[in-house]
């Protein structure tokens, strides 16, 4: 390699120091890199924010974007930015060095309060409607809290680097452990429980979270490209849970963790019909015999049993990828031979 290609570690190349510099010297690219460093956006947020016509704001986001510093992505009809997770470092210290408590950041923050806050009135205006259900579903097995509790329990004192929950639905469980994680991801098919997520998240302090909009079957992310896989409470409303997981499982880093979090075989019918489930729950037969054809062989089950017969078992199953990495349960030791039992289709 020549001398004139080489640059020392943490430092800028610089044609990309120039491009980024080109990029922020503008009032609106700046304010808007400073809204960002807040959390992602869409165009019409950035719009409400800033006052400025969505054209405008449009071809302000496509040098950003051109520049590295800022990631686009869709999400139905929509598209949403945040700043890039590979931006140049030349833009943090910018970012960091900015006084947001004079105008005109302090009036883009103060305007940004208010977009989140109708954001999470949508919301929970949403949630509302799909409670009564959700309600019905949670009296059927130990309470939300004591599953979280064997979660936490089942992941242990390991770092996590990157987290992703597929099917994350209202972002709960990133409630949970986006906290625990250097990066933390969520998918979901749907628009509205995205929106759910995001102002849920948003009210925790996370809204540097990531939340994509994807299929399940087919996550649109790097192979072993996490740390920790979450499914939780997602494999029941599927036609086809095997593939699911089977894709799951192609995303876990060497020495990763996938962590699934469903019902054990039950035979409550009415919730095919009251609640969309596809599937009455999952033998740890079937959930290993999926992550095993995954290259996940090694799985270990442990039951939330309900305290009143006829209602709901949770299940979580944790399996690790091959590779250097902690042991399977660093907070307890479950079994790692599958239960008796076939689940019910």
């Amino acid at each position: 390699m020549s001398s004139d290609s080489r640059h020392e570690a943490g430092s800028v190349p610089f044609p990309e120091a120039l491009a980024v510099l080109r990029a922020a010297a503008e009032e609106t690219r700046l304010r808007i890199l400073a809204l960002l460093a807040e959390g992602e956006l869409s165009v019409s947020d950035l719009t409400d924010i800033l006052g400025q016509s969505q054209p405008r704001i449009s071809r302000h986001l496509k040098l950003l974007v051109e520049a590295g510093l800022v990631e686009r992505h869709r999400e139905g009809a929509w598209a949403f930015f945040r700043l890039a997770e590979n931006r140049a470092g030349l833009a943090d210290p910018l970012l960091a060095g900015l006084d947001r408590s004079a105008p005109p950041l302090s009036e883009d923050r103060a305007r940004l309060d208010a977009v989140r806050a109708q954001r999470a009135d949508t919301a929970q205006t949403f949630f509302a409607r799909l409670a009564p259900k959700w309600d019905e579903l949670r009296s059927l097995h130990v309470p939300e809290p004591v599953v979280e509790a064997a979660v936490i329990e089942a992941l242990g004192t390991r770092p996590i680097g990157s987290l992703l929950d597929l099917g994350t639905g209202t972002g709960r469980m990133l409630g949970l452990l986006a906290p625990l994680a250097a990066r933390a991801v969520g998918l979901d098919s749907s628009h509205a429980m995205l929106s759910v997520a995001r102002a849920n998240l948003e009210r925790q302090g996370l809204s540097r979270v990531e939340l994509r909009q994807g299929d399940i079957h087919a996550p649109p992310f790097a192979r072993a490209g996490f740390d920790l896989v979450i499914v939780h409470q997602v494999l029941h409303y599927l036609d086809d849970p095997g593939r699911a997981l089977k894709a799951a499982a192609r995303l876990v880093a060497p020495g990763g963790r996938l962590l699934v979090v469903d019902f054990a075989p039950h035979d409550l019918e009415f919730l095919r019909t009251a609640q969309a489930h596809r599937r009455l729950g999952f033998s740890t037969e079937q959930i290993a015999g999926w992550l095993g054809e995954a290259g996940l062989p090694a799985v270990a089950a442990r039951d939330l049993a309900p305290t009143t017969s006829g209602q709901l078992t949770v299940t979580l199953w944790l399996a690790q990828g091959k590779g250097e990495g902690a042991g399977l349960a660093d907070g307890a030791a479950w079994p790692t031979r599958p239960p008796a039992g076939r689940a019910v289709a």
